[in-house]
């Protein structure tokens, strides 16, 4: 396959976005200690994330016609009940699972409090907020969702319907997609839930909506309570 092609693929539009974020993950992880003390490294976080959340949202607007899986008919109103439900439930699991045995690491925890005036503070909250809701769910889903859970079955992965049960695939993408979060075990949990959710709809605009509701409550939640620890 040469660049060209490969640049066409529809697993390399699938797996741009979300390797792009990650990337941006691993690169905040090595620049940030780099940063001497003051007013920059302590709101890198904040300086970072929007400019993260735009990249992000380029490669979805570039590569926006391969993913017919996102096509309007591939969602029908009898699954936003339950992509309704099954968003809200993951959410009040992940704030009752953060026990010590379930969570990986020491989280780095930002406080947009300490930005300087309630202007700056009130837009990164907005931007936060847009991009766990509306953006991190759209990569997220097609990356698991529409492309992991099917390659595992298949690399022919788009020979594989949306939503083909294999216990294979279930369970690997399952862990997978928890050993991507901080909680662990949060995230497994939700990746069995989301994962239940496909196989019910075969719609990947369902998991969109049940992931954006459980990152738009579980926002919520952190800027009512104050528990930044989730973020």
């Amino acid at each position: 396959m040469n660049k060209k092609t490969l640049l066409k693929s529809p697993a390399f539009s699938r797996v741009v976005p979300f390797a792009a974020y990650m990337l941006f993950l691993l690169a905040y992880d090595l620049v940030e200690p780099l940063i001497p003390e003051g007013a920059l490294r302590d709101n890198f976080t904040a300086v970072v994330y929007p400019v993260k959340i735009l990249a992000v949202t380029a490669l979805l607007v570039i590569y926006r016609k391969s993913y017919d899986e996102l096509r309007p008919d591939r969602l029908k109103a009898a699954h936003i009940l339950p992509a309704l439900s099954i968003g809200a439930i993951v959410f009040v699991l992940w704030i009752n699972m953060d026990w010590d045995f379930a969570t990986l690491g020491t989280p780095d925890v930002y406080d947009p409090r300490i930005l300087p005036g309630k202007a700056w503070y009130y837009a990164f909250i907005a931007v936060r907020l847009a991009g766990a809701a509306l953006v991190v769910p759209v990569f997220e889903e097609i990356f698991w969702r529409s492309f992991v859970l099917r390659y595992i079955i298949s690399q022919n992965f788009t020979a594989v319907r949306i939503g083909t049960f294999t216990w294979t695939s279930f369970v690997i993408s399952s862990l997978l997609f928890g050993s991507e979060h901080n909680l662990w075990l949060a995230g497994i949990t939700a990746g069995v839930f989301y994962n239940l959710l496909l196989y019910m709809t075969r719609s990947i605009p369902a998991c969109v909506i049940a992931h954006g509701v459980t990152n738009l409550l579980l926002g919520v939640y952190v800027i009512m309570t104050e528990s930044w620890q989730f973020w």
